[in-house]
């Protein structure tokens, strides 16, 4: 074990713990990793994280709302430990180590206990990361396999790490990870997300290397979460990017963009992408574009649902990651390979999930059906209008709703959407915030509890009419995809075709019931009462969460006046596409 005046090598709990290894950079920047291994000589396999959220910061101190919520509900995920090694978002070492796993948590450069530049999802950090994997894979204690673990930033770095192809990584779990840094992250549809700008002084900015002792300390060892250094403001900000910035500088997709994300060809690693239906604006896409793009022959897809932190810490979710580490990480012959590629949660109302094994994605029974918008009468059809219609909004209004006739049997929708929308505006642009939503017998909205928010609806798009310039090449007709690389202004008055793509999803839509689609000039806000935690949570909104669109430089009030016209007939057929699934026979 490395070893200098910060190192401290105990045993705790069953297990050899090292505080505060030192991994050299090759830059000579030194970062901080807490290893926890299995007391015996044999060599283990590693689970490594690398994340700017303070490795010695507990999950129940860093984010108590998130633990109290998903202990109290699912118990199951303190099962065989004491819970005072969990972090947010990583995995439990007393949970791995006694499973024959090695867990090695490194601040990532700048965060918590390692010194140099705060630079997220940057060039450098990935790099970092691939020198961490081959760092942790020739230790005497490992058997040289690595695997990555962690959701959210934890998982989307390995898309990233994992085009650089280190030697010694050998599968990887990444769980509810985005992968497009400008489409999942920044920019949804080319409408500016404010995610970014509050997550960054929440999340990262509070265990900024150099807080020290502001930033809390740690209730294991006692020490200060972002290291022993005390800088001032001004020293802080001299240490790090100015991320928002750099994202509004940038409105455009282009190689800034391109260095933070996924490079589809170059993954070739194993690897089980995990998917949460309610993850809208943040994470679901990117799961589903790795398991359709990505170059590895060894992949699998699982979709599920509740909060973004619950299953990745549940018996369901640790068994299914266990069984895929053990057989890639381990070698153990547990007929993983066998299983089959794509493991649904199939989702119904009232918070109920049924399993479902499948092989392909999007499955090849889908029906793809195109539904017929008749905005004069707020309706969607199977059959298009005979006549030209027509229906106006105001460009920042609630727009218009159009309902699908109810349910008169089951009607299964699984798989991604899109929407072709013929569009006239009365100024230069128009965004446009697409909403599937779905009402029950007695008109009552049925939302879901969704990654962040309590009250998630259905499924939503998003698209900056002057962003439609589509990539032939890349889009598919239930997955459109947009350049962002330029800007096409409307001429007022003058209708266009807008492609919109609409985030995967997964409803069974009872007998009763009725879909509808909401075509609007704003975000999405739900309208129906909202749960305690809902009420106190600092992520909840009226059901987009922390993935707001409001920003006046991006959205300018000048802007936001004005009349969006929608149309639909024989000249301008406008229509929503649903993946219908019929059952499996």
């Amino acid at each position: 074990m490395d070893e200098d005046r910060w190192t401290k090598v105990e045993e705790r709990d069953g297990m050899l713990v090292a505080w505060q290894v030192p991994l050299p950079m090759d830059d000579g920047v030194v970062l901080r990793a807490d290893v926890f291994r299995p007391l015996g000589p044999d060599p283990v396999p590693v689970l490594l994280t690398y994340g700017p959220y303070a490795k010695g910061l507990a999950y129940q101190d860093g984010y108590p709302m998130q633990w109290e919520k998903m202990v109290s509900e699912h118990p199951d995920v303190t099962e065989g430990s004491s819970a005072r090694y969990q972090n947010w978002e990583v995995p439990d070492p007393e949970q791995w180590v006694p499973l024959g796993y090695a867990c090695v948590r490194v601040d990532s450069r700048g965060a918590g206990w390692s010194p140099g530049f705060l630079d997220p999802w940057s060039p450098r950090e990935t790099a970092d990361l691939a020198a961490c994997i081959e760092w942790a894979g020739t230790r005497p204690w490992s058997n040289g396999k690595v695997g990555l673990l962690g959701i959210s930033y934890y998982a989307m770095n390995q898309w990233q790490v994992a085009g650089l192809a280190p030697e010694h990584l050998a599968a990887m779990v990444p769980w509810e990870g985005a992968a497009d840094f400008y489409r999942d992250v920044t920019h949804h549809g080319g409408i500016l997300c404010q995610f970014l700008e509050h997550w960054y002084e929440r999340q990262v900015l509070s265990v900024q290397h150099g807080r020290g002792r502001r930033a809390g300390v740690s209730r294991v060892t006692g020490e200060p979460v972002a290291g022993p250094e005390e800088l001032d403001e001004g020293q802080l900000a001299a240490a790090r990017v100015d991320l928002p910035a750099e994202v509004r500088a940038r409105p455009l997709d282009g190689p800034w963009y391109r260095e933070r994300s996924a490079d589809w060809s170059k993954v070739t690693v194993p690897f089980l992408s995990a998917a949460n239906w309610g993850g809208q604006g943040l994470h679901p896409r990117g799961n589903f574009e790795a398991f359709t793009q990505a170059a590895s022959e060894h992949k699998w897809l699982e979709v599920h649902g509740a909060e973004h932190w619950t299953h990745f810490s549940t018996a369901y979710g640790r068994e299914l990651q266990r069984r895929f580490l053990d057989h890639f990480l381990r070698g153990v012959d547990n007929g993983f390979e066998r299983t089959p590629r794509v493991l649904l949660q199939v989702r119904h109302p009232g918070e109920r999930f049924e399993a479902r094994e499948e092989h392909e994605w999007p499955l090849a029974r889908t029906l793809f059906t195109r539904c017929y918008l008749h905005p004069e009468h707020g309706l969607l059809a199977l059959e298009a209008p005979e006549g030209e219609q027509a229906a106006s909004y105001e460009v920042e209004g609630d727009g218009l709703l159009l309902r699908l006739p109810r349910a008169t049997e089951p009607m299964e929708v699984t798989g991604p959407l899109a929407a072709r929308l013929w569009v006239a505006s009365s100024t230069d642009d128009a965004d446009l915030f697409l909403v599937v939503r779905l009402f029950d017998p007695d008109d009552r909205e049925v939302t879901f509890q969704g990654a962040l928010d309590p009250n998630t609806p259905i499924a939503q798009g998003w698209l900056r009419a002057s962003h439609r310039h589509l990539d032939p090449d890349r889009s598919l007709p239930y997955r459109p995809y947009h350049t962002h690389d330029r800007i096409e202004p409307l001429t007022p008055g003058v209708p266009v075709p807008l492609d919109v793509e609409i985030w995967p999803t997964s409803i069974v839509v009872p007998p009763g019931y009725q879909l509808a689609l909401q075509i609007r000039g704003k975000d999405y806000e739900y309208d129906g009462p909202r749960s305690a935690f809902a009420e106190r949570f600092y992520f909840a909104n009226r059901g987009v969460g922390p993935f707001t669109h409001q920003d006046p430089e991006d959205r300018p009030a000048a802007r936001l006046r004005g009349t969006v016209t929608v149309l639909s007939g024989p000249e301008h057929p406008s229509w929503l596409l649903l993946p219908v699934v019929p059952p499996a026979r």
